[in-house]
């Protein structure tokens, strides 16, 4: 173990107090059960011979900030800001891999396209790019942008400016009913609801694709015009709304007046736009001409539909493993879209399993070519030891839910399948980027980049880097709390097709 600390420690590739080896830091191994020791000495033996299988691979990358890896950089980026897509990267990440592979045509794929930030970002440097999406809130993001971009006529330019100016919607007295989640009852100021469904009624007198974009300026302020606000795994409510949540009273600062929020969205979409314009007349030869194609609906049923050795590159970002349930934290959005509680459940579960209410998917149902995928993750030892022990922890009753080891096996077993699409639908030699986070449950933290790559590694595909951002994501309160402070890799992975 020190042999191998010191070579990491000699290449420089990641400081050994942000665990490239010491990934379940033994050192807290005296606070588990002593049945639990050996389990976790296990688990810690094969991780930290797998991290030794790829610790050629494994490279320190000061230039990836948290910035650049989040939606942080597209706060003040034109069009990327308009809607603040919280799990997604930045367009200027995707711009740097692309270019500096070589990438400035032919056709991508983003299997998570969540708001599309890879889509445009490829189409903005001229390269085409397909999409695959599931949830509506994703899919309206993505197809409102496309027709601002590519069907917006100076008349509907005209008319969405003077929604910011007129206030049509004060004018009316019909409303439209919002409907409502039971997770959404009561989420905005009475004042608020009220002038959101006279604002929609007013858009039915207005075409198809202004409706799309007054929907779409909605769409984005919904949250800082309500009583919540997104918190990782749910909604919080900010103690005005009248609902308990939690012994200490939740104050979200400032709740925004609806019409200063919807003006002040739709003048920062008519800006971006105008600044489009006047590019697209002074610079007619730098016009890049990259087009989007939408899938909507789950990657595990889209992908398989897609041609083999298709795309020159996949750019992505799926679900981390860390039980976010995007159904919930987007809940305004959906009911405002009209999706229904039977649908949320569906979506939720047609999601790869990332929460604990997600229920096992029948693989081999879904496609009977997935054996080897299946196989792969069957035989990664790792991952086993690591559900072999949460399913221990959950007989023992450690777990503080027991839906963790289900979640954690039908995630990597679903990327494993993801995986093996994309050897697939990529061309020979084609490199797939993908951003992810490492995990940690009941004490043992799970190295997500090694035990993917080594899937991947049996799928088709090699591991060319698994680069690091200089600093670690930290745990949640309560394993810090319980298990010591062991902060968790954040990566983009570059494998390539062999």
């Amino acid at each position: 173990m020190k042999a191998i600390s010191k070579q990491l420690k000699d290449n420089t590739l990641f400081p050994i107090e942000n665990q490239l080896i010491d990934s379940l830091n033994l050192t807290s191994l005296v606070h588990h059960f002593p049945e639990q020791q050996a389990v976790l000495a296990k688990i810690n033996t094969l991780d930290s011979k797998l991290t030794q299988h790829f610790s050629s691979k494994i490279k320190l990358q000061p230039s990836l900030t948290r910035q650049l890896v989040s939606f942080q950089a597209n706060k003040a980026k034109p069009t990327y800001r308009w809607y603040k897509y919280k799990e997604a990267f930045s367009a200027s990440l995707i711009e740097n891999l692309l270019l500096k592979y070589g990438f400035t045509s032919d056709r991508i794929l983003d299997p998570f396209a969540g708001s599309g930030t890879a889509l445009f970002a490829a189409k903005d440097i001229g390269i085409d790019a397909d999409g695959i999406e599931l949830l509506p809130v994703g899919q309206q993001i993505i197809l409102t942008r496309k027709i601002l971009e590519t069907k917006f006529t100076k008349d509907d330019f005209a008319a969405i400016k003077r929604w910011a100016s007129e206030y049509p919607w004060r004018r009316s007295s019909e409303k439209i009913p919002l409907s409502t989640l039971r997770i959404t009852d009561g989420a905005y100021p009475r004042q608020t609801l009220e002038l959101i469904e006279l604002y929609m009624k007013a858009w039915q007198r207005e075409n198809n694709k202004i409706q799309s974009v007054l929907r779409f300026a909605l769409l984005c302020i919904l949250e800082s015009i309500s009583f919540t606000r997104k918190d990782g795994q749910y909604l919080r409510w900010d103690y005005r709304s009248g609902r308990r949540q939690g012994a200490i009273p939740f104050n979200k600062g400032e709740i925004l007046g609806f019409d200063k929020a919807i003006t002040a969205k739709i003048n920062e979409i008519c800006h971006d736009l105008e600044m489009g314009l006047e590019h697209r007349e002074l610079f007619p030869s730098k016009v890049m001409k990259g087009n989007i194609r939408l899938f909507c609906g789950s990657c595990l049923d889209i992908m398989p539909t897609l041609s083999e050795n298709s795309y020159v590159a996949l750019v992505t970002s799926p679900p981390y493993c860390n039980r976010y349930d995007y159904t919930r934290t987007y809940a305004l959005e959906l009911a405002l879209l009209g999706i229904g509680e039977e649908e949320i459940s569906r979506l939720r579960q047609g999601m790869l399993s990332c929460t604990v209410e997600n229920k096992a998917k029948d693989l081999l149902k879904i496609n009977p070519n997935w054996a080897n995928a299946i196989a792969a993750a069957d035989n990664q030892e790792l991952l086993q030891a690591i559900l072999d022990y949460l399913e221990q922890e959950k007989a023992e009753g450690r777990l503080n839910n027991n839906g963790i080891p289900r979640m954690v096996r039908g995630y990597f077993y679903e990327m494993a399948c993801v995986i093996y699409e994309c050897a697939r639908v990529l061309k020979p030699n084609a490199p797939l980027f993908i951003i992810n986070d490492n995990v940690r449950y009941a004490g043992v933290s799970i190295s997500v980049d090694i035990i993917l790559s080594n899937i991947a590694e049996n799928l088709g595909l090699y591991v060319e880097n698994i680069l690091v951002l200089p600093n670690g994501k930290g745990n949640s309160s309560q394993q810090m709390g319980k298990h010591g402070r062991d902060p968790l890799r954040k990566c983009v992975y570059v494998w390539r097709k062999k």
